[in-house]
């Protein structure tokens, strides 16, 4: 499989498909307002993991390669090897963005499968079962939000603007003369991001240590909407690399990204 645009126009709805059943396995043990019925563990860094996000793996990882045979994995509930390196193509997944959320009930968690291709995604979907939204793009094809298109917000300006950051740095954000509006911040960093491509806030900043399966789907959704996803270099996120791990993210439509870098670094020089 090449990367062309009939290729990703008949990947997509595959791999939107394939999002759906694994979030209907995630259902399984999920209970609105209620702790899971899944068997709650904790990794070593005492962050959860639950019989769902490994059922919903394991379901993800018998399949992708009906996908696309010859590509690569990354997940965060699989072991990494250095095998995905030398592959041109990497399928990467996090079977429930929002652990924490899931386990105590909460709606806002997601199931987010990307394709990448080379070093940037392709394609990419971040389901939310439990809010019945479901977001998709593959690229050159654009931004959907349960089918309908979907775009940044239009806003050039920083001041008023609604932003959604890390809870040590909302303090400064409040104080801001820009006179920014403190959004939520929604458990999926997934979601999060994929807010922002719907245009529902205009910039999101988040604390570092982001992975690449958190991210990777919801990227190439912000890109397709006529957003930026970006460390401070500004540079486009390169993937498949090493080390998946990110340092401060800022997510912003183009005309705001920027501004939304210096404004992240005055928060972190602010706070140090």
């Amino acid at each position: 499989m090449g990367k062309t645009e009939t290729d990703l126009a008949g990947l997509l709805p595959r791999l939107e498909r394939l999002a759906r059943a694994a979030g209907e396995v995630a259902l399984r043990y999920f209970r609105p307002g209620e702790r899971t019925r899944a068997e709650v563990s904790y990794k070593h860094g005492g962050s959860p993991v639950t019989e769902a996000d490994i059922a919903v793996d394991r379901f993800l990882f018998e399949r992708f390669s009906d996908l696309v045979p010859d590509a690569g994995w990354l997940s965060e509930e699989t072991v990494d090897t250095d095998a995905r390196l030398s592959r041109a193509r990497l399928f990467v997944v996090d079977p429930i963005d929002g652990t924490k959320a899931y386990s105590r009930g909460d709606l806002r968690w997601a199931v987010s499968i990307a394709l990448v291709e080379g070093s940037r995604p392709v394609a990419g979907v971040v389901h939310a079962p439990a809010l019945e939204q479901t977001f998709t793009a593959a690229a050159g094809f654009g931004a959907f939000l349960n089918g309908d298109p979907i775009e940044v917000s239009r806003r050039e300006a920083l001041a008023g603007a609604r932003i959604i950051a890390p809870t040590g740095l909302s303090t400064f954000f409040a104080a801001s003369p820009l006179k920014l509006q403190i959004a939520p911040r929604t458990p999926s960093l997934a979601l999060r991001l994929s807010d922002i491509a719907a245009g529902r806030q205009d910039l999101a900043i988040t604390s570092p240590n982001a992975r690449d399966w958190d991210i990777a789907a919801a990227d190439v959704i912000l890109t397709e909407a006529g957003g930026v996803l970006g460390e401070f270099a500004g540079a486009p996120l390169v993937y498949n690399r090493p080390d998946s791990r990110r340092d401060t993210l800022v997510a912003a439509p183009r005309a705001l990204f920027p501004g939304g870098i210096d404004l992240a670094r005055a928060a972190l020089k602010g706070r140090s």
